[in-house]
């Protein structure tokens, strides 16, 4: 069961890097295999890596939230998929040279897109979920989302963006939630 809550908290905070590939891909119709490698290795280990600083800031915390860890992790993952659902409900500009996708550009929107995924590592150590598996999970579930989000954009444009993110921020509100009724039922 943690394997699966992991995997959908994985294709969750993956949504906000799926639906930028897919505006990259859209945006950058000259973009290649190329591209679209590097722009998903930068969102795919940014995912992994924010989790970690996220769990090891929480490890440091923990025995004085114990009482109430349940509700911040609530809270955490509850305002992270507010956040994306508000996020989907804005248009975003794009750019239409592949060239603009430079190291400078890619750091920036993989801090962008995985700074949830810090607060979900606060969480994942409030539950005492490995960090390590759950790292790699989602990276290469941001990876492999991101990667097949590029050609998704190349081809379907802006149709699916904004839809993706919404639903990535419904799937983790319903995560909190459930962590909730775990602790209190």
């Amino acid at each position: 069961m943690v394997l699966l809550t992991i995997v959908i908290i994985a294709i969750g905070l993956a949504m906000d890097a799926f639906a930028v590939s897919i505006v990259s891909g859209a945006a950058y119709k000259q973009l290649n295999i190329k591209h679209a490698f590097r722009l998903a290795l930068f969102f795919g280990g940014f995912q992994a890596l924010m989790p970690i600083i996220g769990f090891l800031a929480g490890i440091t915390v923990k025995e004085y939230i114990a009482d109430y860890d349940h509700w911040i992790a609530f809270a955490l993952l509850s305002a992270v998929g507010a956040k994306m659902l508000y996020e989907s409900t804005k248009i975003k500009p794009a750019r239409q040279n592949p060239e603009h996708l430079n190291i400078l550009v890619l750091l920036a929107l993989s801090v962008a897109t995985s700074i949830d995924a810090l607060a979900v590592g606060i969480t994942l150590s409030i539950l005492k979920i490995s960090i390590v598996a759950a790292a790699v999970i989602i990276g290469l579930i941001t990876f492999v989302l991101s990667y097949i989000g590029v050609f998704i954009g190349k081809n379907f444009g802006h149709f699916f963006e904004n839809k993706i993110e919404a639903l990535g921020g419904l799937v983790l509100i319903g995560i909190g939630f459930k962590i909730l009724l775990e602790h209190l039922l």
